[in-house]
């Protein structure tokens, strides 16, 4: 098994069931406020060990009591986590999280540690990027240093995943360098500049990123399932129809599910197919971390 080295956020997520999601100017009633361990990094490296992934963790934390906790849960889960760092005087990054009715969210990032995670942190640990064999990175932490990250993995010719959310502008030299690219709808609009409203306009998106150099596309629709689009292939995979509660963290654990089959050598067509399952399975409980599916959950799933 390849050894996979996740580079990213840690958040608090700090969930609020609604009604309806506010519009601008609407107060709402919110009930069940409850606090989850998350962030799209965290979420990503907690996945990759529920199914049995060897996976280390480089992140920054505050010095607050909610990061000296999520370390704990992270080493409880199998997550290496030597190379989570601490900045003193600074909280853990959270995220406030509205769930509505229908199981749609809304969600605001509040950085705090996140974001100081720098470029001299990345070389201070460069060992464990040099001994991984995949890197899987999101954008909750400075854009510049996920660059950074991807051409001094590029340097050592690691295998990286990049998952560009939230979405955000990303230099044509730095999309050549990564083998698969991992945008929702809304990220492929950024990443192209281009309105996206049909099945059609998202593979003429992906193909003009394809033009640039990008190897690899896999656009997540939620409910829709996914397309996976190379410059010789273009296939639909179809959601699988779940009792869906909470939809918070489950475009990481797709990320997280891709990545593992990828580090056990699978096909492309079976590790987006696991991806698609664990995904589902992580829609029916509450909370990112929390719902989080196991190998053995995910594969009675896809057997029944």
């Amino acid at each position: 098994m390849k050894k996979v080295l996740v580079i990213g956020s840690l958040n608090i997520d700090r969930v609020v069931s609604v009604e309806s999601i506010p519009k601008v100017g609407q107060t709402v009633i919110g009930t069940d406020l409850k606090n989850y361990f998350g962030g799209k990094g965290a979420n990503q490296a907690v996945t990759l060990a529920r199914l049995e992934g060897n996976v280390s963790m480089l992140g920054m934390i505050g010095d607050d009591k909610e990061g000296l906790q999520f370390k704990e849960v992270l080493e409880r889960e199998g997550v290496k986590t030597d190379c989570i760092l601490t900045k003193e005087g600074v909280e853990t990054g959270f995220a406030l999280i509205e769930i509505d009715k229908n199981a749609d969210n809304a969600i605001t990032v509040v950085p705090g540690a996140n974001q100081y995670l720098t470029i001299e942190d990345i070389e201070s640990n460069i060992d464990i990027l040099k001994g991984s064999d995949i890197i899987l990175l999101q954008l909750e932490i400075p854009l510049a240093v996920v660059e950074h990250v991807i051409k001094r993995a590029k340097e050592f010719n690691k295998y990286i995943i990049l998952n560009p959310a939230p979405a955000a502008k990303i230099s044509e030299d730095i999309l050549k360098a990564v083998d698969i690219i991992t945008p929702n709808e809304t990220e492929l609009e950024v990443l192209t500049g281009m309105e996206i409203k049909t099945e059609a306009d998202i593979i003429t998106s992906a193909k003009k990123l394809l033009r640039k150099g990008l190897k690899q596309i896999i656009v997540t629709l939620g409910e829709a399932g996914a397309l996976y689009i190379s410059n010789s292939l273009c296939h639909k995979f179809e959601a699988h129809r779940v009792n869906a509660i909470d939809p918070t963290g489950a475009g990481d654990c797709f990320n997280g599910a891709l990545t593992f089959m990828l580090a056990n050598d699978k096909s492309m067509n079976e590790s987006i197919e696991f991806a698609m399952s664990a995904a589902a399975l992580s829609v029916t409980k509450s909370g990112a971390i929390n719902s989080l599916p196991s190998l053995t959950e995910v594969n009675n799933f896809i057997k029944h």
